[in-house]
């Protein structure tokens, strides 16, 4: 069953965020920090570790306004988690309510095929890709603050923007071969 976008009428001043990680380090710290941020919305965050979610309690669950797949570069089971939990979003969600959150770039143990694979899929959904760094506090913070920005429009709660026209702005673009043969 996978996840529809428009399933559920919204709620007056409310937005559900749905973190996906594999590895369950980053995300709660990440909810929590979402939540202490937003005083004037009731913000709503839901973990998962992979999608689909479990039938069980479909009714009871809110609409989910975004989904963040979180990455950690470091762990290459974190990606291909990722790709895999994608296969069970409706396309509806595609159109502004996805963004990936990528994690540990700084690191010089980093794969750049990963990187490259997880800009690939970022661009291919003209989804928006965040980088930060999971490691410290104001890293936290940062990504909390640019989750809520995007959570914010996605849910309908800012005047004359929407999800799909914010997606265009911040999507992850990715070179072509002629972009990179005139950068020589």
């Amino acid at each position: 069953m996978s996840l529809k976008p428009y399933s559920k009428l919204p709620e007056l001043n409310t937005a559900n965020v749905l973190l996906v990680e594999n590895e369950e380090e980053f995300h709660k710290k990440l909810s929590e920090a979402i939540v202490r941020q937003e005083n004037n919305v009731n913000v709503t965050v839901r973990l998962a570790r992979c999608l689909p979610l479990p039938v069980e309690n479909a009714e009871s669950r809110p609409r989910i306004d975004l989904v963040v797949f979180i990455v950690h570069l470091r762990s290459e089971q974190s990606l291909l988690s990722a790709e895999a939990s994608l296969k069970h979003l409706d396309s509806g969600y595609f159109l502004g309510k996805v963004c990936f959150l990528v994690t540990g770039a700084r690191s010089g143990t980093v794969c750049y095929e990963r990187l490259a694979s997880i800009r690939k899929t970022a661009a291919s959904l003209n989804c928006p890709l965040l980088m930060t760094e999971d490691k410290t506090t104001e890293g936290v913070h940062t990504a909390a603050q640019r989750v809520l920005n995007i959570l914010k429009v996605s849910a309908g709660l800012v005047p004359m923007a929407s999800g799909l026209y914010l997606s265009t702005l911040i999507r992850c673009t990715m070179p072509t071969d002629s972009d990179w043969q005139n950068q020589d």
